[in-house]
């Protein structure tokens, strides 16, 4: 099948996040098997949601994990021209969701198959499907534990999440918490009688504010990304029922994106001690929070022949970090040194009418080539 066909099957499949994927996942494993590649189902944090793993070429140490995540975002809300889960083709302008974020790489992973078998590989190419990538990179723990039982340890890994097939070597690591304070409901005309959690919630919001800020001013820094220090913020708040209702309830979103060396939860866990203390002032206030989402930072290699090889399979000079996280950090966190570089752009990712090319698929399975040429040597 021809990478575009892959793509067109790929991008049917309505493969939000935090759904079941067994159908996509069915898909992948049934086009491993036409080539006699079996795949391990590994299911991630609920039933359903699952991933997948194969190798081509001897299961020896020193192979390359290429990966890529089947989920993609929900295009609720957003004026597409075309069907977004049927792929639309103008010229080399191929247009649904997913085709840049990122199911034009899993097109590119799946579509080489037959090429990496025909090369006589000294080292494997291992092949990681992931799920819940876009709500936290939710999925892929559960794959990188099973990694021992698996295939001998990889030297490396190529994520190919959209960077204009230019090597990425950084990026931050992600936290985000919901925070919940809980007081007392009554009647607003004596509100006395029960314990508004909106005051509380305004309280830590301010604490979250003046947090953030002495992140802009006191560091860590570090020049490489932009800003160039990790940065905190409170992106939704919910709370109260009516106005005449002393509200019972205050919820507040937080999210601190954390440079290389500052882990998140060491500057969220500041934020839990004040939610604690704000909440203690009161006599009816309880809290609690939850996890919504976290990776840990992508940090550059001491290594350069990881960057070195992706410049010579793209003809691009590495970019030193990104904005956006990636599960590139998670396989670095697990001892495999990890980089960026998939086809497409993350400026068209999340969008409506996203769109790939493809002679950035064309570029891409060049580049997934040089990949295999490197490892028969």
């Amino acid at each position: 099948m021809s990478t575009t066909a892959i793509l067109a099957d790929l991008v049917s499949f309505p493969s939000l996040p935090g759904t079941p994927n067994a159908a996509i996942a069915s898909y992948v494993r049934e086009v491993l098997a036409r080539h006699g590649v079996p795949a391990s189902i590994l299911p991630g944090p609920e039933d359903g949601h699952l991933n997948l793993f194969a190798t081509v070429g001897p299961n020896i140490a020193g192979g390359i994990v290429l990966s890529g995540h089947m989920d993609v975002v929900s295009v609720e809300g957003q004026s597409w021209a075309t069907d977004p889960f049927r792929l639309a083709e103008d010229g080399d302008r191929l247009t649904g969701r997913g085709t840049s974020d990122m199911k034009g790489f899993l097109a590119c992973m799946l579509a080489m198959v037959p090429e990496f078998q025909a090369m006589p590989l000294t080292r494997p190419v291992h092949l990681a499907f992931s799920t819940d990538e876009e709500i936290g990179c939710r999925g892929v723990p559960h794959l990188i534990a099973r990694l021992p039982d698996l295939c001998a340890p990889p030297a490396a890994c190529l994520v190919g999440e959209p960077s204009d097939l230019r090597p990425v070597l950084s990026h931050k690591g992600k936290q985000a918490l919901a925070l919940v304070i809980e007081g007392r409901a009554g009647h607003s005309s004596n509100p006395a009688l029960g314990e508004n959690a909106l005051y509380p919630a305004a309280e830590l919001l301010l604490a979250i504010r003046d947090r953030a800020a002495r992140l802009a001013t006191d560091g860590p820094f570090d020049p490489r990304f932009d800003p160039p220090h990790s940065t905190l913020q409170a992106g939704l708040i919910r709370g109260g029922a009516a106005v005449n209702i002393i509200p019972d309830r205050a919820e507040i979103a937080i999210e601190l994106r954390a440079i290389p060396g500052q882990p998140p939860q060491s500057v969220t866990a500041e934020i839990l001690r004040e939610l604690e203390a704000i909440v203690a002032r009161g006599d009816k206030l309880r809290c609690s929070w939850r996890e919504l989402a976290a990776y840990p930072a992508l940090p550059s290699s001491d290594d350069p022949a990881l960057a070195r090889l992706l410049t010579e399979a793209t003809g691009q000079a590495p970019l030193q970090s990104v904005s956006y996280g990636t599960e590139a950090g998670l396989f670095a966190a697990a001892g495999i040194p990890a980089i960026i570089c998939g086809p497409g752009s993350i400026t068209r990712a999340h969008a409506a009418d996203e769109y790939i090319l493809g002679s950035e698929l064309t570029a891409c399975c060049a580049m997934l080539r040089h990949l295999g040429d490197h490892l028969t040597r």
